[in-house]
């Protein structure tokens, strides 16, 4: 535990001046939420409300801290992920904007658990959950804060999935914004975000040439979309992997091949999966793969390329880089494991840019102004913010880039809202 005023368990609260550096450097690029703060500090919404954060700590998840912040709320960090938290930024928030953080890259999955239980300790009163494990702990083991609990927000597509699981079997206890749902989310950070982190993820760790190669994508949702356009716009041929007949068509009429991981698995150099399910890239799909092969992970969790179950047929683990590693295999060949199967663009990588991330944090800090406001009046569901919450953003995000668009005058308005000639 490191020895400040504020508790917290961080890597080294020395680090705290290269972690502002990089929390204003974020913002800089963050006019939405620079935006939001502006009016939050004024009105001051969260004035009194505990907020407990469970996301990747990064520059830009600090921003957003920072304006919740200014906005009143008594905010705790926590990590989404044992290898994802950049230390100086966990130290600058300690050191500079006095928010209690328990973040440590490279945490053991025990120490990961037990920062998600010294949020909920705080006892919130609003969540902001990426990867649903902190609503999905407070459910499982600590349903007394229940009642008392205002709502929640998820980021990822992995969370909400969970998210409809509880609201299937009604076992949600309180509401929640499906953060992930909001279009000025997933059109732009999912597809364009990750497309870009995940291929930075790789050529950090791997430093390969992705021209020529073949790159399979297992999974063709929004992430999913822009993995394969960034590996098509490097030069890869791709393959698509899919369950869904309709975003199967999708790949192979944007001129994808697309077919079963089985057969893709004889034919790829490189794979990335973006489902969000378990073992999409099992052990008897890796033990027949070309030697060389690549292997890596865009999805939330560890376990949708099974490395556990890929041990049991493996003679050596060799460390090749800091975040590659060879699995030299029984039957004779290798293969390159991407950063422990973890997340590869929060793992190898920095995660996503600012400049996408204001979009999508804005609706983070909206989507918890949504549930503060709306306080009684929601059933136990998932929720997606306003339309014209996202038109909003979108505007916002415009105005900064600079961007005039046409508006429609009285005769267009009129013609529109009619239905004769």
């Amino acid at each position: 535990m490191i020895s400040t005023e504020i508790k917290c368990d961080i890597k080294d609260i020395n680090l705290a001046q290269q972690g502002k550096n990089q929390i204003d450097w974020a913002l800089k690029d963050m006019p939405v939420l620079r935006k939001i703060r502006e009016r939050f500090i004024n009105e001051q919404p969260f004035k009194g409300l505990r907020l407990s954060a469970c996301v990747h700590v990064t520059k830009e998840t600090a921003a957003l801290c920072t304006v919740m912040k200014a906005g009143g709320a008594d905010a705790v960090l926590v990590a989404s992920n044992p290898l994802s938290t950049q230390d100086d930024v966990a130290a600058a928030l300690v050191k500079y904007y006095e928010i209690p953080v328990y973040a440590i890259s490279g945490e053991s999955v025990e120490t990961y658990r037990n920062h998600i239980n010294e949020a909920i300790k705080h006892n919130p009163d609003i969540i902001i959950d990426d990867g649903c494990d902190m609503v999905s702990e407070i459910h499982a083991n600590h349903p007394e804060l229940i009642p008392h609990i205002i709502g929640s927000t998820e980021e990822t597509t992995t969370g909400i999935i969970r998210l409809k699981a509880l609201e299937n079997q009604k076992a949600l206890g309180f509401p929640a914004v499906g953060v992930n749902t909001s279009l000025t989310k997933h059109l732009y950070d999912n597809r364009y975000g990750t497309g870009q982190s995940a291929f930075d993820g790789v050529l950090r760790a791997a430093n390969i040439l992705i021209a020529g190669k073949t790159v399979v994508v297992s999974g063709y949702g929004w992430c999913g979309k822009g993995v394969a356009l960034r590996a098509k716009a490097l030069g890869a041929n791709v393959i698509v992997c899919e369950v869904d007949p309709l975003k199967a068509l999708e790949a192979a009429m944007e001129g994808y091949r697309v077919m079963p991981i089985e057969k893709a698995a004889l034919e790829g150099d490189i794979f990335l999966t973006v489902t969000g399910d378990k073992h999409v890239v099992d052990v008897s799909h890796i033990l027949s793969m070309k030697d060389g092969a690549f292997v890596g992970n865009v999805g939330h969790f560890d376990w949708e390329v099974n490395v556990s179950g890929l041990e049991r047929y493996t003679k050596e683990i060799k460390q090749i880089r800091p975040n590659l590693e060879e699995y030299v295999l029984e039957n004779g060949k290798s293969v390159y494991v991407i950063a422990q199967g973890r997340l590869v663009n929060l793992v190898a990588a920095e995660g996503h840019p600012a400049s996408v991330m204001d979009m999508s944090f804005a609706n983070q800090a909206l989507g918890i102004e949504f549930l503060v406001k709306n306080k009684g009046k929601l059933e136990n569901k998932m929720y997606t913010l306003p339309y014209e919450v996202d038109l909003k953003i979108a505007q916002l995000k415009l105005d900064s880039m600079g961007i005039e668009i046409d508006s429609l005058t009285p005769e267009q308005e009129e013609y529109l809202n009619s239905w004769k000639i």
